[in-house]
């Protein structure tokens, strides 16, 4: 039976793979795009993997909606209400990296963008979707975070770990710099704490629709590092601050240690996760792409860091979250 997909950051790189999948095995989809721009960006893609949107424009739709700003995500999810019975799987998998960059970049309410998309979109999103996900027979929800979420992973070790601290930074004000109120701003940091905050998230959605007698699989996953052969996908962005670093990067984990997944491999892990009735165990599960060694991969139900597990840290991050959302637009809270 097809299934009706909701699914953020699928017009590059890893999202886009999966959707690609999706499409061809007959699924219906729903990919926003930030702006028209991109949606025919998204459009010229399909058409050169041989996707003809004309035969199929019953599966595909293409609305505008960009998750740097919680009035347009406000407006669209109202209207997307208003015009969809029904989900099956939310897949929240939009990412935002700009390491290298020294500048912090704001959303449109002045919050910090990598926190703004990365993580506070997908809170609204979930909450104002939730009920039209509920009249599936069979909801999902699968959220993409990465294993950087954990200090003593091999990425987490590089560069400055992850750590939300006692949530100064939310606490203080929503135009914080760090979410643990350090001063000195971070990317590199900001990104790994945004994807601390997804598993964190995913956690404490999953306790709120216990507390309501509501099951459903509310699935976390890490790909692995994915360097696409392209200037698209997820380094689209930190790659302009540093085009040489990010080709000898590349260069050498991709091609030379081959310590990478294709953006081809994590778009079909992310599709099975999508529709596999393997992965309809109700609550929540944490899967990682993990190195096993020169071109291996294995992928595999695994614990998350000692912080992701802190219950009330959790609670505390969707409380602050919802506070900041609720400072710009409405929502009915779960």
């Amino acid at each position: 039976m097809a299934s009706r997909i909701f699914i953020t950051g699928a017009t590059s790189g890893i999202g886009y793979q999966c959707s690609l999948r999706l499409i061809k095995a007959g699924h219906q989809l729903i990919i926003p795009c930030r702006d028209i721009d991109r949606r025919e960006f998204v459009l010229r893609s399909f058409a050169r993997d041989q996707i003809n949107i004309s035969e199929v424009e019953e599966l595909v739709s293409l609305p505008i909606l960009d998750l740097g700003d919680l009035n347009n995500i406000e407006k669209f999810a109202n209207e997307f209400v208003s015009n969809n019975s029904r989900i099956d799987t939310i897949i929240l998998n939009a990412g935002l990296q700009y390491t290298g960059d020294k500048q912090i970049r704001r959303s449109s309410q002045g919050i910090e963008l990598t926190f703004a998309v990365n993580h506070l979109s997908h809170q609204y999103l979930i909450q104002a979707l939730l009920d039209i996900l509920l009249k599936s027979d069979f909801p999902r929800v699968v959220i993409t975070s990465s294993e950087v979420h954990n200090p003593d992973s091999p990425g987490g070790k590089i560069g400055e770990s992850a750590s939300l601290g006692n949530l100064e930074g939310i606490k203080a004000s929503r135009y914080f710099k760090m979410i643990d109120g350090s001063y000195t701003f971070s990317a590199d940091k900001t990104y790994k704490d945004s994807k601390l905050c997804n598993i964190l998230f995913a956690k404490e959605l999953n306790r709120r629709l216990t507390l309501r007698n509501l099951s459903m699989p509310v699935i976390c996953w890490a790909p692995g590092l994915v360097i696409p052969r392209t200037q698209e996908g997820f380094f689209r962005y930190s790659r302009k601050n540093n085009e040489l670093g990010q080709r000898l990067f590349a260069l050498f984990a991709r091609d030379i240690f081959r310590i990478t997944e294709s953006p081809e491999r994590a778009g079909e892990i992310l599709k099975n996760l999508a529709i596999s009735d393997r992965y309809l165990t109700n609550g929540f599960n944490y899967y990682s792409n993990k190195i096993q060694g020169f071109s291996r991969m294995k992928f595999e139900n695994t614990n998350v860091s000692e912080e992701a597990n802190e219950e009330i840290k959790a609670k505390e991050l969707w409380e602050l979250s919802n506070k900041i959302i609720l400072n710009s637009v409405n929502l009915n809270t779960i």
